[in-house]
């Protein structure tokens, strides 16, 4: 454990806490209509009720949190953290790109970079972490899904 992970673990948590709380906010503020504008799109058959993806992102994103806390707390910086600060900039840059802006397709580009990232940090972590990689685990199986749902809809409007 590195001296500043020993003496301020809580303090940690905080910071992890708040970037994934940044990430979400970025998507809030970026998704202000969204809940009318995903009622007005042409989705799959399968698509889930706009309703639905709130409550599932709280507890990705406390997930997320715990297990980017619970890496540091044992590693201190390090590379795979700076992975995964960059699934956080990848995560946050999807609700403007699809909701605010509209571009289903860009909004693809970067759902497919974020679904790479997190499958590489969900093998980095496992090298190092089981349990940190496996709380991620609920993460990438939703990110794969709404893969899929983005490239449904961009082939449907």
């Amino acid at each position: 454990m590195t001296h500043l992970a020993a003496r301020r673990p809580l303090a940690g948590l905080a910071v992890f806490v708040a970037a994934v709380a940044a990430t979400a906010v970025v998507g809030a503020l970026a998704a202000t209509s969204a809940p009318a504008e995903y009622e007005r799109l042409v989705t799959p058959s399968w698509a889930p009720p706009a309703w639905l993806f709130g409550p599932v992102w709280t507890a990705l994103y406390a997930l997320v949190a715990v297990s980017g806390w619970l890496f540091w707390k044992r590693f201190g910086a390090t590379r795979e953290l700076g992975l995964f600060a960059v699934q956080l900039v990848l995560n946050a840059a999807w609700t403007p790109l699809f909701f605010a802006a509209g571009r289903y397709g860009w909004a693809l580009v970067d759902i497919v970079a974020l679904l790479v990232a997190v499958a590489a940090l969900v093998v980095l972590f496992g090298r190092r972490h089981r349990l940190a990689a496996w709380l991620l685990v609920p993460y990438l199986a939703w990110v794969a899904f709404a893969t899929a749902l983005n490239a449904g809809i961009l082939a449907l409007n």
